[in-house]
């Protein structure tokens, strides 16, 4: 039998706070199999409910240093005195061994990846429409109205970014937005650039 797939495929998902990318990647992760999502490194304290390794990998300030110093990080940012980062040694290995890579990163982060992971697919979740955001934000009961405001706020700057992605995803429904991007996934698996390691057998041009 063919080996269909010789190398994983490095996938970043971007979205406005709210629009329900926590959910929409836990179903995702439920369903589709050989797909492993990137835990990011902070400095930041563990919250009530998080676990190191789950959430995130938590560090101390020194050690990140080190990671940035050692070129260890696909993409960093320091935000509200905190460092956040991906490692790039643990998405090299996995796309190596043939799994898929989800990240889940902002705007800022996706333009990093994207300058040194050109290849990557670049996928961003919007609401059904700006009412519904607003009004998922408010539902949460978790933030308070000038927080939900500067959300919002954020929103409509990182909307800006949509055209930089390659495909736009609807989350009207964690359903059909988790059926868009597995159509998205397994169209990219299907490019020519992607298969040409069956090309190398009896199929040789």
């Amino acid at each position: 039998m063919t080996k269909k797939k010789e190398k994983g495929q490095l996938i970043v998902l971007s979205g406005p706070s709210g629009v329900g990318k926590s959910t929409v990647i836990a179903e995702l992760l439920g369903q589709r199999k050989g797909i492993y999502f990137s835990v990011s490194y902070t400095t930041r304290q563990p919250r009530v409910g998080e676990a190191d390794g789950i959430n995130y990998n938590f560090v101390s300030r020194t050690e990140f240093e080190r990671m940035i110093a050692d070129q260890e990080l696909l993409e960093y940012a320091e935000y509200v005195n905190n460092y956040y980062g991906t490692s790039l040694k643990m998405i090299q290995e996995k796309l190596n061994a043939g799994i898929d890579v989800l990240l889940d990163i902002e705007v800022q982060g996706a333009a990093k990846v994207r300058a040194r992971c050109p290849e990557a697919v670049f996928i961003f979740i919007i609401p059904p429409s700006f009412e519904e955001l607003s009004r998922r934000l408010h539902n949460r009961n978790t933030d308070n109205e000038n927080v939900i405001a500067g959300r919002l706020e954020k929103a409509k700057i990182e909307f800006r970014e949509i055209p930089t992605y390659d495909y736009l995803v609807i989350n009207d429904k964690v359903s059909n937005a988790v059926e868009e991007i597995e159509a998205i996934l397994v169209a990219n698996e299907c490019r020519v650039d992607n298969r040409r390691n069956i090309l190398k057998g009896e199929f040789s041009l």
